[in-house]
């Protein structure tokens, strides 16, 4: 199936458009057509021998949103200290979760054993599985976007801690907190880049020719 120009620039316009929300959630919540939908793309990412890891949590429960973000105070409280003093209480000063504020969370898991010990594509990096995860993770996050919905990854959390609250077995891995709601707007450019955190790299100072040392383009 041939790709029109019109749903190719549809498609760079929610990549660019896509933001890490945290803090602009409204009430209103997610009908269930729509949720449906962002899950089968993130069901549709690649996964390493099609091993499809991936399990989804959704938590509507505020009791529950709030036991988990009881974890993400914890854990932000330990990272305050990691940086230095200069940036620790800019740090602080960042709103860095939505998870009671928006309507809906969803857990993104990782079953590394799901098809058995030896997977194709797997064998020279154990790791693929996660990062099959991870890449339904950003499916997810694109989908939402399309649909107008703010989503917001949450990843200043225990794993431990996740697991306690939601059930989680000890051999699955939880790899992403997502908040999702609608939101009253969406930021022009990320929020960490226009606090001034750190900039934009020009994908010029990335791009290598033929090896590491190479002249960059």
């Amino acid at each position: 199936m041939k790709i029109s120009v019109a749903e190719r620039n549809a498609l760079y316009k929610v990549i660019y458009n896509r933001r890490d929300v945290r803090g602009e959630f409204l009430p209103d919540p997610v009908p269930d057509e729509v949720l449906q939908r962002i899950l089968h793309a993130a069901h549709h990412a690649p996964s390493v021998g099609f091993m499809q890891p991936w399990d989804f949590i959704i938590v509507r429960d505020v009791d529950t949103r709030k036991r988990v973000r009881d974890g993400f105070a914890v854990a932000n409280r330990e990272a305050a200290e990691m940086f230095p003093e200069e940036k620790r209480e800019r740090y602080r000063s960042f709103k860095l979760e939505g998870i009671v504020d928006a309507p809906l969370g969803i857990c993104v898991t990782c079953d590394r054993k799901r098809t058995g010990d030896v997977v194709i594509g797997r064998t020279a990096n154990p790791e693929m599985d996660l990062y099959s995860s991870v890449c339904a993770v950003q499916n997810l996050w694109l989908a939402a976007r399309a649909e107008n919905l703010g989503a917001g990854w949450v990843s200043i959390v225990h794993h431990d801690h996740m697991r306690g609250v939601l059930g989680i077995p000890d051999d699955i891995v939880p790899v992403a907190w997502l908040c999702v709601g609608y939101v009253s707007y969406f930021h022009e450019t990320p929020e960490l880049e226009q606090a001034g955190w750190l900039p934009r790299l020009e994908l010029e100072s990335l791009v290598h020719c033929e090896h590491w040392a190479g002249k960059r383009v």
